[in-house]
């Protein structure tokens, strides 16, 4: 698959580092296409949020029973409802692999490519999230940008407004 093939979107992952739109670019790309959107962030246990509220960035350990429910809720979605689109970070490629082998395989990816100056602006202006922006390095760090083997992940560059983000990621969608 490549990114103008036009194959089903469904479940798509929206992912990034913290501040880079994936939830904003997810909903509005859920009511282009007519599919529920869901916030992997909602999925979060109650403890994640705390470490990461106090500061503290998450680890393998915190992740994997997260990115099990962001799998099964791909996977109840789509059957449900024929598909979702869902805001994921799934920074790492071992994150991403969990996503594919818990759905059956049946994913793909937008990756929201922002570099760090724009994001730390971003984050350094919004008020409203659990995510501080002295964790933003660690979400840099963590992060394992998709290779080319990766052929369900599309690099979108995401520097723009929301608007030609969404339409970007619904034409290579073919949509």
């Amino acid at each position: 698959m490549t990114d103008s093939d036009p194959a089903p979107p469904l479940p798509l992952v929206v992912m990034g580092v913290s501040g880079s739109g994936k939830s904003t670019v997810a909903e509005q790309l859920a009511g282009r296409l007519g599919l529920p959107y869901v916030d992997g962030d909602d999925l979060h246990p109650r403890s994640n949020v705390e470490k990461m509220h106090a500061g503290h960035p998450l680890d393998d350990a915190d992740r994997w029973p997260w990115l099990d429910r962001v799998a099964a809720s791909l996977v109840e979605h789509a059957a449900a409802q024929g598909g979702v689109v869902l805001a994921c970070s799934a920074l790492k490629r071992s994150y991403r692999d969990r996503l594919r082998e818990n759905t059956g395989r049946r994913v793909r990816f937008a990756f929201l490519d922002v570099g760090y100056e724009q994001i730390e602006r971003r984050l350094r202006a919004r008020t409203d999230h659990f995510m501080p922006p002295g964790l933003l390095r660690s979400q840099f760090d963590t992060l394992e940008r998709p290779g080319p083997d990766e052929a369900d992940v599309m690099t979108v560059p995401a520097d723009g407004a929301a608007e030609g983000i969404v339409a970007d990621v619904a034409a290579r969608l073919g949509r």
